[in-house]
């Protein structure tokens, strides 16, 4: 069914069949929102498209259908959102229940995750940090420590009891080269790549060496810092934009895995199945 079809059915509500062990997962980020269908616990396939500024429930519908025609999968009996953008949470929450005909689960308060917060305000916590370290705890064991990337770069760490012990936000790389351009008049815009050397010989390979290379060294400093904190090396596990360019980049090893965000509000998915009728 193309998603024309399904916008002038859900604008009449009638729903086709439900495929009650399908979940659509959906990870609406600064930058970019993703899509995952899991079928009986399996990852069928992945969607992306940028999150927009602002949106009505049933163009986010649309967004949604589209990601399941693309992906040929069939239509989702569950739905479970991470959103970390205030104002299209409620949008969000609206659109995925029109398409599955029940409430979707989402990430916050009163969901369960399994896993202990080590932290002052957990409400607080990014659901998408959350959704992170659970995934990487049953993926990766214990302890682990995750570097997301995105429009900031996240630093999440599990600890050898399993807890969320915490981490670290800071700006990301394509936000620290607007920041640049945006601040100083006289630099342009540049592609978001290593240069060839750390020692620029033009305006924009040494943009490039600041903002990229410079990425990798803060990541690098900074896993240092935790691994000292920590007490022990842990598994360092690279997810996000461009995570497989900068982890090779970075000198530590670091495993890249790019749909742990959606494997992780997958098993919170499975932790919460059962507590709310359909």
């Amino acid at each position: 069914m193309g998603t024309n079809e399904r916008a002038a059915e859900g604008s009449a509500s009638i729903r086709p069949a439900f495929a009650e062990g399908c979940l659509l997962a959906v990870d609406v980020g600064n930058t970019v929102t993703k899509f995952g269908v899991f079928v009986e616990d399996q990852l069928m396939g992945t969607w992306e498209i940028t999150t927009p500024d602002s949106c009505t429930a049933d163009e986010a519908w649309a967004h949604a259908a589209r990601a399941i025609d693309m992906l040929d999968a069939p239509e989702p009996g569950y739905a479970i959102l991470s959103c970390v953008v205030p104002s299209l949470a409620n949008v969000w929450r609206t659109a995925l229940e029109k398409l599955c005909g029940t409430r979707p689960y989402v990430v916050g308060p009163g969901l369960k995750t399994g896993i202990r917060m080590r932290y002052d305000d957990p409400s607080e916590v990014g659901s998408d940090r959350v959704a992170d370290a659970v995934a990487a705890r049953e993926a990766y064991g214990v302890p682990v420590v995750v570097v997301d990337l995105g429009t900031t770069t996240n630093i999440e760490v599990v600890d050898e009891d399993g807890a969320f012990a915490g981490g670290i936000i800071a700006p990301g790389v394509a936000l620290g080269a607007r920041s640049l351009t945006a601040a100083a008049a006289r630099l342009p815009m540049i592609e978001l790549r290593a240069p060839e050397r750390v020692i620029g010989r033009s305006t924009r390979a040494a943009m490039q060496s600041g903002v990229v290379l410079g990425e990798a060294a803060r990541i690098d400093g900074l896993l240092d810092a935790v691994m000292g904190e920590l007490g022990c090396d842990a598994p360092a596990v690279m997810t996000g934009d461009g995570a497989t360019q900068v982890a090779a980049l970075i000198e530590h090893e670091a495993v890249v895995d790019e749909t742990l965000t959606l494997r992780g509000l997958h098993l919170i998915w499975r932790a919460n199945r059962g507590s709310r009728a359909r």
